[in-house]
């Protein structure tokens, strides 16, 4: 890694910290925003600070780490109003800190960072259409509700139990948010919603919502790529030392997906 910083974007009302990694000092990359998973309560920009370098590895481009607020004491909306500030404020971030760059974003996001991620790329394909090119959701946690096979069939004796998701979402939404409506997987989605792709696993609870939020993105005719590990249990990046091929052909696909 050619450069690491970390720094803060300020958006008027509070500083968020972020870390932002140059994989190459020449040029003008890309860049990729990454939010991290951990159910909305756990995980930081240093906890994932190993997959954030694979990813600037495998893309080619800038990542920039969202270090976003944590519930329970932040609950929603606050993590998601970091993510958002952070992407609304990318290119000035990058401009104050003298790093040239190609205005091309792509939104990469994990588990309950995915569940930012894909909320995102909803809401700025309304809002500001182009200005995510592609979206990429690693295992990502899209329908609150858990109304799924896979949350009761992966649900016990694997890295991520039904009982533990449960109660992430309960610390999550403190205010008896409509949690279907709040769901990626449920949100209305623009004819300009990014080019996608979808990594998921066989042994992930969240298997079921990932294979529907597939399926909806092809019947309303965005391009979208599924790559699947049958195999694979929840968060199985977190696990490389123990399965590195499937980690390495995740990065691989990921960098292909994210340079065509």
């Amino acid at each position: 890694m050619a450069a690491i910083i970390n720094t803060e974007v300020d958006t008027g009302e509070r500083r968020i910290p972020v870390r932002i990694y140059r994989p190459a000092l020449t040029g003008e990359p890309k860049v990729v925003v990454f939010i991290h998973g951990g159910g909305h309560l756990s995980g930081s920009v240093d906890v994932y600070d190993p997959v954030a370098r694979h990813l600037a590895m495998a893309t080619g481009n800038i990542v920039v780490s969202v270090d976003y607020r944590l519930a329970p004491e932040n609950p929603y909306p606050a993590g998601l109003s970091d993510a958002k500030a952070v992407i609304e404020n990318v290119w000035s971030l990058l401009e104050s800190q003298h790093i040239p760059y190609t205005r091309q974003l792509t939104l990469i996001g994990d588990s309950g960072g995915g569940a930012f991620s894909a909320t995102l790329a909803a809401y700025f394909s309304r809002e500001q259409p182009g200005f995510i090119h592609r979206l990429v959701l690693i295992y990502p946690s899209l329908d609150y509700t858990l109304n799924w096979p896979s949350v009761q069939e992966n649900g016990t004796g694997k890295l991520l139990d039904e009982s533990k998701i449960r109660w992430y979402f309960q610390q999550y939404f403190r205010n008896e948010e409509d949690r279907k409506q709040t769901s990626p997987l449920y949100l209305p989605l623009s004819q300009d919603f990014p080019p996608t792709l979808v990594v998921s696993g066989g042994l992930d609870p969240l298997r079921d919502e990932n294979f529907a939020f597939v399926a909806r993105l092809q019947v309303e005719g965005i391009p979208v790529q599924h790559v699947h590990f049958p195999g694979m249990t929840h968060a199985y990046l977190m696990l490389e030392d123990k399965v590195p091929q499937e980690a390495k052909a995740t990065y691989l696909a990921i960098g292909d997906f994210v340079r065509d």
